[in-house]
């Protein structure tokens, strides 16, 4: 018995030895700078901490919201500050090949081969994050039918619609089941069914994913986020819960969104806007 027991326990510490490191943060920024073209900052000492959830990223145009994505993308290094994904820390001169395995990532605008079906192109994408080989044709069609697109897999990208385009983008950023998923801008295109369909999946990906969304559609916010990084001028104005940004608006008339009057009230009042709240 106490052979067995020994057994045991010795087996559980090797197989926590052998666990991944957990992160306390999957994405962490302090004082983060970050350039968009040559002079401008558009990322301008931003302080932020994200773990697993659904986070929308709400402000302004001009905000620095995608400047943001693409530097928790690894495709912008930062000017200044620090900058750290899933414990590993981005900038310098080093790559960041492993990182990027490990991350989902929908720009606004994504290019594509147009003979490519839905199927090739999401394929193509999982070699690019060098998925496995054995494991690409499960990946691929798991993240195509997450999609809603299954029935169109043999389909040519040319012939879809503009939302269908935009869901087979979030096909490819998801083959990879990442750690961080970024996404910009993911329901542009999507009609009403298929946003709501969207936010299911998100909901779901916000178990044990840190999911990224950054949107100028509120309802996106309320109904999928579990928190709300409201960003203006290149920094952090409020992080909070969808109920306390609504909180932030007080009073309105019936049928006004207590969203969208957080939302106002907050980018409107004097002192938050460019620095934390």
């Amino acid at each position: 018995m106490t052979d067995r027991k020994e057994h045991h326990v010795m087996s559980a510490v090797n197989a926590a030895d052998l666990a991944p490191a957990p992160y306390a943060w999957q994405i962490r920024a302090t004082g983060l700078k970050v350039r968009a073209g040559r002079t401008r900052m558009a990322v301008d000492g931003l302080d932020l901490s994200l773990g697993t959830g659904v986070h929308g990223l709400l402000g302004p145009n001009g905000a620095g919201k995608t400047t943001l994505i693409r530097a928790l993308a690894t495709v912008l290094r930062p000017a200044g500050g620090t900058l750290e994904l899933l414990g590993e820390s981005v900038g310098g001169q080093g790559g960041h090949r492993a990182l990027r395995r490990r991350i989902g990532y929908l720009p606004q605008e994504f290019g594509y081969y147009k003979r490519f079906t839905v199927r090739e192109f999401v394929e193509y994408m999982a070699w690019l994050k060098e998925v496995p080989k054995a494991d690409v044709p499960a990946a691929v069609q798991r993240a195509i039918e997450r999609v809603g697109l299954a029935d169109r897999a043999d389909t040519r990208m040319k012939a879809l619609s503009g939302g269908m385009v935009r869901r087979a983008g979030i096909a490819q950023a998801v083959v990879n089941d990442p750690a961080v998923l970024l996404l910009d801008e993911p329901t542009a295109g999507l009609d009403p069914a298929q946003r709501v369909r969207f936010r299911k999946l998100l909901q779901e990906l916000g178990t044990d994913t840190c999911v990224v969304v950054s949107t100028h559609l509120v309802e996106d916010v309320a109904a999928a986020c579990t928190d709300v990084v409201l960003f203006a001028e290149g920094r952090l104005v409020f992080q909070g819960t969808p109920d306390e940004l609504a909180a932030a608006g007080g009073p309105g008339h019936v049928g006004d969104s207590p969203l969208e009057r957080g939302y106002s009230a907050l980018l409107l009042t004097p002192g938050r806007t460019g620095g934390a709240w």
